[in-house]
């Protein structure tokens, strides 16, 4: 296939719209179902940069969960926890742990279970029967994977009457090492960005005098900066435990950036309090329902869990760690993120003012790395 015609562009009255190659090969992808649009390519290809990337680097299945060119989760294949099953709705005959990259995904999309509402999937592995029953259950747009296994394929094609989009990519395709775009009528060109986020070294020279920063540390860090490659900037991105627990994309001013991913990765923790594990729900109500009911009650003055209840909580599960793909212009930006219990910190440096971010990461104990590679994705 040289070209797939597209009903239309971002919107509607955008027409004619395709894909194509500009030399005029084979695209390096099959539409096994469905009929994907323009911005569900969008993120297909950008999401699927994220989870090769996530897999080449830390060598574990990874799965993105991405909504308008930006992730509102990524995440490793690490076992879910008892209280993560339920978190995740699937406390049930699922046996989810059997499949490293059903659990990528689960924990891709509990990032931001509201933001995750009609995402497409990137999967860094061929997709198994248990992830595919996983997906089914929940609101998507559409899936890319290297490939599928038959029953895999079975399942998703009967997700929304039969249309769901399912895409196979070319595990080992690249690109070309110049890209264009045209904007406007005007061709930019520029390299790929090729290079590792950050160097093994570096996380043996932080800049703090807190200068450890533990494995379980380090790989979060890394799948925050990668997860940063692929979002539109400016952006913060907040992990722990093998997965993204808030991004903030898109934001003018590097404050709203954390500020935006600090407190998804606030709303996320509090999501495993005791008491909203506990909340029961009616049967027939879907799982959008309860999340929308669930966010109602966590940014709201509710009786079920009071203000002191959420401090301590937030105080109990802290050690995140947190990228940003540029750096902190001021020391404010490192006040609102141990709020929300970051201890480790990279980021690329070079502002005027890099002495006051480390003495603000020293007065707090916070471990920080610079990277000295700016991450922008636009």
């Amino acid at each position: 296939m040289r070209e797939f015609v597209l009903k239309y562009g971002c919107n509607p009255d955008q027409k004619p719209a395709r894909i194509f190659m500009r030399d005029n090969s084979e695209l390096p992808i099959e539409i096994l179902n469905g009929r994907p649009g323009y911005i569900n390519f969008l993120d297909a290809f950008n999401s699927w940069q994220l989870v090769k990337e996530l897999r080449k680097s830390l060598n574990l299945p990874a799965a993105a969960s991405f909504k308008h060119v930006s992730p509102a989760g990524a995440a490793l294949g690490l076992a879910l926890s008892e209280s993560e099953r339920k978190l995740f709705f699937v406390d049930d005959k699922l046996d989810i742990n059997s499949s490293p990259l059903a659990c990528a995904y689960a924990r891709a999309r509990g990032t931001d279970r509201l933001s995750s509402f009609g995402d497409w999937i990137a999967l860094s592995d061929t997709c198994d029967e248990i992830t595919a029953e996983y997906i089914k259950r929940e609101v998507s747009d559409g899936v890319i994977a290297p490939d599928y296994t038959d029953k895999a394929l079975e399942i998703l094609k009967t997700k929304r009457n039969g249309n769901y989009s399912i895409i196979k990519i070319d595990p080992d395709y690249e690109p070309e090492a110049l890209e264009t775009r045209d904007v406007f009528g005007i061709t930019f060109e520029q390299s790929r960005s090729v290079i590792p986020v950050i160097e093994p070294e570096k996380f043996n020279a932080p800049v703090t005098v807190n200068k450890n920063i533990p494995d379980n540390a380090r790989r979060d860090l890394i799948l925050a900066l990668i997860t940063l490659k692929y979002t539109q900037s400016n952006s913060v991105c907040v992990t722990k435990n093998g997965q993204t627990l808030g991004v903030g994309a898109g934001q003018q001013s590097r404050l709203h950036c954390v500020k935006l991913a600090c407190d998804k990765a606030d709303l996320r923790t509090l999501r495993e309090h005791p008491k909203i594990l506990a909340l029961e729900f009616d049967s027939k109500l879907g799982r959008p329902e309860r999340d929308n009911a669930i966010n109602v009650i966590l940014t709201s003055q509710s009786d079920v869990i009071s203000q002191s209840e959420r401090q301590q909580w937030l105080a109990d599960n802290n050690d995140s760690s947190l990228g940003s793909d540029a750096f902190f212009p001021f020391p404010d930006n490192i006040e609102r993120a141990r709020l929300s219990g970051v201890k480790y910190i990279a980021q690329p440096g070079g502002s005027i003012r890099d002495d006051l971010v480390i003495k603000a990461c020293d007065d707090y104990n916070i471990s920080m790395v610079m990277t000295g590679k700016r991450l922008f994705h636009h």
